[in-house]
């Protein structure tokens, strides 16, 4: 296999990694993190930063106002299929009960030498995003997208190395100020992203959003609902919402 398709599938399952030549919305399916926790996190990040050479390359550090637990990266679509795709996030929804999710440790992938990404690991709650991640992959199925081949294995990436020098470093004080640091929320929905490159990290708009059952009696913080921006029924609401955005993202408009 050339060094090229390794490349080609890396961006095929990466929302932030690989610019987006094709101009279609480049979408993903997630578990978003509420503000308290996105804040834990944030604390936990600043503090690894902060004490990184400035003079050094750094590592690409994703957005921090934007993290969640990816559970099916898609890809570019025509913009025709956010309806279909919302359905699907609603099917997945439903067949999935709510659950609690705990950040806790850090890791790198791959595990040893120059690593390419950096992420925080998931305790509990790791099993039933595994589980999430199926009913995923059964609902897009079921509107005509393959399955993923790759097993689910559930993480919060906090950077990208791309092999860089720094990243070994960046990752050894991670791995250290992860240790008995631990924040924990309650996953409550999914969430259909499109994301959106240029001008720095990746920034992560929400498209549509269903409630995951049983979700109504979690005692834990939750994200608010992406389906307060668009309508929670899919709808021709959510394609008009996406071609206006792409609008305002082309030079001269």
């Amino acid at each position: 296999m050339s060094g090229g398709d390794g490349r080609q599938r890396r961006f095929a399952s990466d929302p932030d990694a690989g610019p987006n030549h094709t101009g279609a919305p480049r979408v993903f399916i997630a578990v978003p993190l509420p503000e308290a926790a996105r804040a834990d996190v944030a604390g936990l990040v600043e503090s690894v930063r902060a004490a990184g050479d400035p003079k050094a390359r750094d590592v690409r550090w994703v957005r921090l106002d934007g993290l969640h637990l990816t559970l099916r990266f898609i890809g570019p679509v025509e913009e025709g299929a956010i309806v279909r795709l919302a359905g699907a996030v609603d099917t997945a929804a439903a067949a999935i009960k709510a659950f609690d999710v705990s950040v806790e440790g850090a890791g790198t992938f791959p595990a040893h030498g120059r690593p390419r990404a950096i992420w925080l690991g998931i305790d509990q709650g790791a099993s039933e995003l595994g589980q999430a991640a199926a009913a995923v992959d059964d609902a897009l199925a079921d509107i005509g997208i393959a399955r993923n081949e790759r097993p689910y294995r559930a993480h919060l990436t906090v950077a990208r190395a791309d092999g860089v020098r720094a990243g070994a470093d960046v990752a050894r004080r991670l791995i250290d100020a992860a240790a008995g640091w631990r924040t924990a929320f309650a996953a409550g929905e999914l969430v259909l992203f499109e994301s959106i490159a240029g001008g720095g990290p990746a920034r992560y708009e929400p498209l549509h959003a269903a409630s995951l059952a049983d979700s109504s009696g979690l005692s834990g913080p939750r994200h608010p609902a992406a389906a307060a921006v668009l309508p929670s029924e899919p709808s021709a609401g959510v394609r008009t919402s996406v071609g206006a955005r792409r609008k305002e993202q082309r030079p001269g408009t």
